[in-house]
């Protein structure tokens, strides 16, 4: 299956650049041999995405990482959504005793003292989640852009991630912000109050803020951290890079005071 879904992956990226994001997602559910599962964050670029499926009755499960600590704004959209559409987008939670030993550990606002503390928290609240929204699924969508960073702009539209063992599918890989707000606007797609105060990339509440003028659009993620390529872990190469901390340690206790100034 692996060697199929390859192929089929290097097929598609040859073919998406002809194709609408409406014909890309209808390729993905009716070629990719097994379900087929869109995560959505509820930014603008999945609203797009999720409005193309539910407004075309697409086979595609919609799924999205309730991390716990989301802005108020963006559960507001996700009711929103769900009334709109009449369709569920599933929850998937973070494990119970995952997440008391990460903040029993850290603290609740760990992820502040260091960047492995910050992967330790995305990876119990985002990628470990993840996992379980993909398992058994054979395709999965993104809202990834190649415009977003510029560790994005070497992605393909379509891959095959090895890690995890399935087509990955990026359908709106070469839309610009610009022509998705238009597409929302034109379709009455609703989209996160937040986006109209200058938060382009809206994750959890503590580590997004809006945007400085000239900024790029995801400078507003992880700001305090020093390194250029921040990312959660969600997306990851073959062997699994980037690779999260470790989040099943014991709890060492007060782990992030060490981090405090003597």
């Amino acid at each position: 299956m692996s060697e199929r879904l390859r192929e089929l992956a290097a097929a598609f990226n040859g073919s998406f650049a002809a194709m609408t994001p409406l014909e890309r997602l209808a390729a993905m559910a009716e070629h990719v041999p097994g379900p087929v599962v869109f995560t959505t964050s509820l930014g603008i670029e999945d609203q797009m995405i999720t409005h193309l499926i539910f407004s075309n009755n697409l086979p595609i499960a919609v799924k999205t990482l309730d991390t716990g600590r989301l802005f108020p704004e963006t559960y507001a959209l996700w009711r929103e959504t769900e009334e709109k559409y009449g369709r569920r987008i599933r929850a998937m939670y973070p494990r119970g005793e995952a997440l008391e030993e990460l903040v029993n550990d850290q603290g609740i606002d760990g992820f502040y003292y260091a960047p492995e503390f910050r992967k330790n928290c995305c990876g119990v609240r985002k990628v470990e989640p993840l996992g379980r929204a993909l398992a058994g699924a054979s395709g999965w969508i993104t809202g990834l852009r190649r415009d977003q960073s510029a560790n994005r702009a070497d992605m393909d539209f379509v891959g095959f991630d090895g890690a995890r063992g399935l087509v990955k599918a990026n359908p709106i890989f070469d839309w610009s912000r610009d022509a998705i707000v238009r597409f929302t606007e034109a379709n009455g797609v609703p989209v996160n109050k937040l986006h109209a105060k200058n938060f382009l990339s809206i994750g959890c509440a503590p580590c997004t803020r809006a945007l400085r003028p000239g900024e790029p659009e995801r400078a507003g993620r992880w700001w305090w951290e020093e390194e250029t390529r921040r990312e959660c872990g969600l997306h990851v190469d073959d062997a699994g890079n980037p690779v999260r901390a470790d989040n099943h340690r014991p709890a060492e206790g007060d782990a992030a005071f060490e981090r405090l100034p003597q």
